[in-house]
């Protein structure tokens, strides 16, 4: 056997579960590959990435809900251990949706309203809460609060989820979905609308071409330019998880994962339309690709994201969601900590 062969027969097979967005293209088209792990992709919408790894275990890594993981080490559930790639990151307030005639024009108004959330314990709506809490005085206790997601397909159906004390959360039925009661006005707004077709989420309106629903923050880029500048935060949704068991047999996964999707962030930063659009979209950067080149705004690795990572974690103690702060060193890959 060639050295090349006996290089090939040592790597690990490894399936992966990963979103399709330009920071992980290179890694499902094969462009990046990590060193000693043959990958096997697998492409899916969140929703259903997420439910399926916390319900079933069915990748060796994958993206993650950063709540949910949070809640899952809270409540005893150590199965999955993070590394600090970051795959997505938004400022989700600025993606509130109000109907039109439900007299909401600011924030505050949100208070006393009909809310609808794919799933209340989904980071981005952990984001959203705590940021109208902390910086618009909206507390959670004051909304009447719609799920859509049943207990079959929801991310809190494997990890125990029930309504924090204090919160008024009613189930969707399973005929109806948020954009057909925004529609029909028995909802006023959608922390969050999905509308991607995946095994988890019903909604398929495009509600805002029906110019019966329109954004909160007019101007979606501005707010989370002024959000940014008044507090330095921008807020990340996904982490990438590998099944704790398998780092036990093999702890350099961890770091060898790391630093292909740090060199899949890298090709994606080219100068190409593509890129520069969901760069732009992140609301921090300019629309030339200089600035893209110089100053990456998503920057994977623990110590650049304690802030948000902290605060996430804070957000999902004080909304009731975990009985204990998790610390970041209890979640991520002990061979990751320094990064």
């Amino acid at each position: 056997m060639s050295n090349r062969e006996t290089r090939r027969a040592n790597r690990l097979t490894v399936s992966i579960a990963l979103s399709d967005n330009t920071l992980t293209r290179p890694l499902i088209d094969g462009r990046i590959a990590p060193d000693g792990l043959d990958l096997i992709p697998s492409v899916l919408h969140g929703s259903e990435m997420f439910w399926r790894q916390l319900r079933f275990g069915d990748f060796d890594a994958s993206e993650m809900s950063l709540a949910s993981l949070f809640i899952s080490y809270a409540r005893g559930d150590t199965r999955w251990a993070a590394v600090p790639v970051y795959t997505m990151r938004r400022f989700f307030h600025t993606g509130i949706l109000v109907r039109a005639g439900a007299d909401i024009k600011d924030p505050a108004d949100l208070a006393g309203k009909r809310v609808g959330v794919p799933e209340y314990q989904q980071t981005s709506a952990v984001w959203s809460r705590g940021i109208l809490q902390e910086f618009f005085g909206v507390n959670p206790t004051e909304i009447e609060w719609y799920m859509e997601r049943g207990a079959d397909r929801s991310h809190g159906s494997a990890t125990g989820f029930s309504p924090p004390r204090g919160i008024r959360l009613q189930h969707i039925p399973p005929g109806s979905d948020i954009g057909k009661m925004l529609l029909a006005g028995e909802l006023d707004a959608s922390l969050l609308y999905l509308n991607e077709r995946n095994l988890v989420d019903r909604s398929r309106i495009d509600v805002e071409s029906t110019g019966a629903v329109k954004r909160l923050f007019a101007d979606p880029a501005a707010e989370g330019h002024r959000f940014y500048r008044a507090t330095g935060l921008f807020p990340i949704n996904h982490v990438v998880v590998v099944r704790r068991a398998l780092l036990e047999q093999h702890s350099w996964i961890a770091l060898n994962l790391y630093s292909a999707f740090v060199a899949a962030k890298e090709a994606a930063r080219a100068c190409t339309d593509a890129v520069l659009s969901a760069y732009v979209d992140t609301g921090l950067i300019a629309r030339d690709c200089r600035d893209v080149i110089a100053r990456d705004p998503m920057p994977y690795g623990l110590k650049s994201a304690r802030r948000e990572l902290e605060t996430v974690a804070r957000y999902v103690h004080q909304q009731g969601l975990t009985e204990r702060l998790v610390a970041l060193e209890e979640v991520f890959a002990p061979t990751t900590l320094d990064l």
